[in-house]
């Protein structure tokens, strides 16, 4: 097998660089042509059981020895495999003399760039990763001061990584980060906008925790949140007492209407109620 790590281009040429006087090579054993040419004992058995590379020479007791000519079919075998070749297309090249052997390598020139690329495009997907598990929010200051508004404060994500960042909800959100862009921001924003405005204008109206109305509020806060990650109705009960308790959170509610926080905490428990939760015992599950 190829050494994990190795180069092709430096495998390759280390194979041809080791290999040894022809003289010295008929009648090796097995073990002795996997250690020259730094392939398994167990690979050399395959190719024989398939007819890639058999030895030409065998020992009273059936034991396979390797001849000079043996050992120049397997470097080739090796060289062409290093290059990214399959056993059979190697096979081709081996024998069959009008094998179009330049345009086999150009094929799989043309496949291991299209590899690259993919794999390139992977390790960018990768940064994204790491980079919205470290950070949450892949926004530059500028892009959160635009989408979030002025209230915005971009030390939040960092705090809240602090705080939940060996949470799954923190793994979901930062999963669904990574693949989100501005316009996605925006989008989620705008969602969170509207609803602020429709709790408000159900708050002035004077409607009622429990009401099929007030119900339906929940249910939006439910779908607009899940945005972030997968929010239940338990972790929805503790989030509206999280928004009346928390300083932070209740100085954003009650600045946009006062007493907003406590009625909003006021539908969410009405509505677990009727879904049978109990919001004095709910808990972040």
């Amino acid at each position: 097998m190829k050494p994990s790590g190795s180069h092709p281009r430096a495998s390759v040429a280390a194979t041809m660089r080791s290999m040894p006087d022809p003289a010295d090579t008929d009648g090796l054993t097995v073990g002795q042509v996997a250690t020259h040419l730094g392939v398994t004992v167990r690979a050399l058995h395959h190719w024989d059981e398939t007819g890639l590379a058999r030895p030409s020479l065998r020992t009273a007791a059936g034991y396979r020895l390797y001849t000079a000519g043996d050992l120049e079919r397997l470097h080739r075998i090796v060289i062409y495999r290093e290059l990214g070749l399959g056993l059979d297309r190697i096979r081709v090249v081996l024998d069959d003399s009008t094998a179009d052997v330049p345009g086999a390598l150009r094929t799989q020139r043309t496949q291991v760039a299209e590899r690259i690329d993919r794999l390139q495009q992977l390790g960018a997907a990768l940064d994204r990763m790491i980079d919205a598990h470290e950070r949450g929010l892949l926004l530059t200051i500028e892009q959160q001061a635009e989408i979030l508004g002025p209230q915005w404060n971009p030390d939040w994500p960092a705090q809240a990584r602090q705080r939940y960042g060996d949470t799954a909800q923190w793994q979901q959100y930062a999963e669904r980060s990574a693949s989100r862009g501005p316009e996605d921001w925006q989008a989620i924003a705008d969602a969170v906008a509207d609803l602020d405005r429709a709790l408000v204008h159900a708050m002035d109206s004077g409607v009622t925790p429990g009401s099929a109305e007030a119900n339906q509020l929940v249910e939006r806060h439910r779908e607009v949140f899940s945005s972030y990650f997968p929010l239940t109705r338990q972790m929805q009960v503790c989030l509206g007492r999280m928004y009346e308790a928390d300083p932070g959170f209740a100085a954003h509610y009650d600045g946009i209407r006062s007493g907003l926080a406590t009625w909003f905490r006021r539908i969410v428990d009405a509505s677990a109620r009727a879904h049978g939760i109990d919001p004095d015992t709910a808990t972040w599950q």
